[in-house]
């Protein structure tokens, strides 16, 4: 017998069950679910089933459709499966071509030309119902997760908060190992850039945010979405600027609210090294009517809370000329005729009991004045200098409480200044609950507000000699839930890729320490395919 020859298929007894395509499906499906080297065998079982009953002296099945387990297996002539390069006189057919897929696999056949194709016939049955089953499973859980992001998004209603959540998730939810959200200012430059996969450090070596030119422009201009399995070979690419982390597969989805654009979702780098899929294009474009609607939603809100703001510094303003200006004017009516009673021996008792009563009066304004500046809170933001606004938070604990202040800014005022907008923000919300907390609680008689350096990084440090607490109990990762006012600040300092540590110096007191990753230079950047 000549070494290429194949030996006849010796007889094989049908087997006792009757259906060997059903055996075969649950076979695969089991595979599908553990592909073990026993599941492994009970497809080699089925597959030899499905041959005996057709009549095939022999066959090999390979499985290579996106959403399955690969698949080699051979059974009969052909148990120890041939090289490629040996298959050249047996009988070949793709199986189950879909549309937006290739081939979901091949098929070699040792058989006689009359049972072909009732067997490739059965066999391609077979590999598409398996394959309609997975994809009917990888569908429903892609929704379901869809679901579980577009609630996590709609919860959310601070709008920093918001656009990070939305490139967390949808980063999850396609498997990419980049995902950014750009938002634009109304003449189509970015304005923010929302990141998700790299690293504080690596986004501010990175440099500036993207100026919206190659394929990131692209998706801004035509509103469409743009979808490309290498970003380099696109007729738009533009490159990458220094420092940026390589990048291949790239899809953009424009993001629309009430038929405007807010935005652009940006995902790079399909996990396993596959280009985005159709499906992945259709999935990210839902996401992004929801993520749409969610920015809306913050953005009211915020506006809702900028008019409440503004509403009750009126109210106010009202309220000191209705009442405290006119107990002032009151006081000082009462004050006038002093000057003529001391000239009188018998009016300078009197004259002593009016600036006794127009002492505590002024002392009863002076605490009704404090108290509506405790009401009265700086801007956040804006075309304010941040080291101002931090100054005149500290000016706002002096004028609440008789606390000594030692506010030292200037070390690293340069640094918070080249913050970019949403954390220098942040950081003046912390500076803001940490100062508030001393004025109500502290008990404090002085308090240290600082900006330090530490290498790349920017040191906020508020420390107070007050009755202080004990760390222990506040520290951790469930137990800030149990003190708003730090988990808030502690969720801002994370989200900003930085630590938030709270202790007890000496024994008494409270220092917190905000660490923020900065650079010296322009305010951070992110990643970018541009």
């Amino acid at each position: 017998m000549s070494p290429h020859q194949i030996p006849p298929r010796p007889q094989v007894r049908a087997p006792s069950d009757p259906f060997p395509i059903v055996a075969a499906l649950e076979a695969l499906e089991r595979w599908h679910q553990d592909p073990t080297p026993a599941n492994r065998r009970r497809v080699r079982s089925a597959l030899d089933g499905i041959i005996a009953v057709a009549g095939a002296r022999g066959a090999v099945l390979e499985i290579s459709a996106e959403g399955l387990p690969a698949l080699e297996i051979g059974v009969g002539t052909l148990a120890r499966v041939p090289a490629d390069s040996a298959r050249s006189h047996l009988a070949r057919f793709p199986l189950g071509e879909h549309e937006g897929h290739d081939a979901l696999g091949r098929l070699f056949l040792d058989a006689p030309e009359g049972a072909v194709r009732p067997i490739v016939r059965a066999i391609e049955l077979l590999v598409d119902a398996w394959w309609s089953r997975a994809e009917v499973h990888a569908r429903a859980e892609r929704l379901a997760a869809l679901e579980d992001a577009t609630r996590a998004v709609a919860a959310e209603l601070d709008i920093d908060r918001v656009l990070s959540i939305i490139v967390d998730n949808v980063r999850v939810l396609i498997g990419a190992n980049y995902a950014a959200l750009g938002i634009a200012d109304g003449r189509g430059h970015i304005e923010r850039f929302v990141t998700s996969g790299i690293s504080p450090e690596g986004r501010a070596a990175i440099g500036a945010v993207p100026s919206g030119l190659g394929l990131l422009g692209l998706i801004s201009r035509e509103g469409q979405t743009v979808r490309a399995a290498d970003i380099s070979a696109h007729p738009a690419s533009y490159g990458f600027p220094q420092h940026h982390p390589p990048m291949r597969s790239f899809l953009g989805v424009p993001v629309t609210a009430q038929g405007r654009a807010v935005g652009n979702l940006y995902l790079t780098d399909k996990r396993g090294g596959e280009p985005f899929t159709e499906d992945d294009e259709r999935l990210v474009e839902m996401f992004a009517l929801h993520a749409g609607i969610a920015i809306e939603n913050a953005r009211l809100h915020d506006q809702v809370q900028r008019l409440a703001v503004v509403e009750e510094r009126e109210r106010i303003g009202k309220d000191l000329h209705d009442g405290i200006i006119q107990s002032i004017y009151a006081v000082g009516l009462s004050l006038e005729d002093v000057p003529d009673l001391v000239d009188v021996e018998d009016g300078r008792v009197d004259a002593v009991a009016r600036v006794d009563r127009a002492i505590d009066a002024l002392n009863l304004v002076i605490a009704d004045i404090r108290s509506y500046i405790l009401r009265l809170r700086p801007s956040m933001g804006g075309p304010e200098d941040p080291v101002e606004v931090l100054a005149r938070l500290g000016e706002e604990l002096g004028m609440h409480a008789v606390i000594e202040l030692d506010v030292n800014l200037e070390p690293g005022g340069d640094l918070l200044r080249a913050l970019p907008p949403d954390q220098r923000s942040d950081l003046l919300f912390i500076a803001r609950e940490a100062l508030s907390n001393v004025a109500r609680h502290s008990g404090a008689t002085s308090t240290v507000l600082a900006l330090e350096v530490d290498g790349n990084n920017l040191v906020l440090r508020v420390e107070d000699n007050g009755r202080g607490f004990d760390p222990a109990r506040v520290q951790g990762p469930d137990s800030f839930g149990r003190h708003q006012g730090l988990a808030n600040m502690q969720d801002r300092t994370v989200a900003m890729g930085g630590s938030f540590t709270v202790t007890r110096p000496n024994g008494s007191g409270t220092r917190i320490i905000v660490r923020v990753p900065a650079m010296r230079s322009a305010a951070p950047g992110a990643v970018h395919p541009s």
